[in-house]
């Protein structure tokens, strides 16, 4: 792969400092974000099934789903299913905040690729599809896609 693999990294890095596609008032920081995401995917989940699914530590988890409980994102729920284990459940404004924050993310990714064909946008989404589901395929935590 040589000297291709240096070009994708060197763009991932410059791609990861651009706030034009998340900055603004309001928004959801980023681990809530994809807490949120998980969790509207998935369905409820419990500590345990959260740090399965990120591969982090429950102390981890437990700020951050503690944060989104202040905040009003996520509320704990029996488990729907019977187990012993409370789950997180998106509340109404965590649903809301969610889709405005995707929203404002569309928006700017639209701007950005305003003179983009569509068989181009399409090619990149495909690409950028293939290179997460084989990094999550060799971390062996697969995200499930709607």
């Amino acid at each position: 792969m040589g000297r291709s693999t240096h070009d994708v990294e060197y763009e991932q890095m410059l791609l990861s400092r651009h706030e034009l596609l998340r900055h603004r008032s309001g928004a959801l920081d980023r681990s809530a974000y994809i807490l949120l995401s998980r969790i509207r995917v998935q369905g409820p989940m419990s500590i345990g099934e959260l740090s399965e699914a990120f591969a982090l530590d429950t102390s981890t988890l437990n700020r951050q789903t503690a944060a989104a409980m202040r905040a009003g994102l996520v509320e704990r729920i029996p488990d729907p299913e019977g187990g012993m284990a409370r789950k997180f459940r998106i509340t109404t404004q965590g649903a809301r905040m969610l889709d405005e924050e995707r929203e404002a993310i569309i928006s700017g990714l639209d701007k950005v690729m305003a003179d983009w064909p569509e068989e181009d946008i399409t090619a990149f989404a495909g690409y950028l599809r293939r290179f997460n589901t084989d990094i999550e395929r060799l971390a062996g935590r697969p995200w499930p896609r709607p």
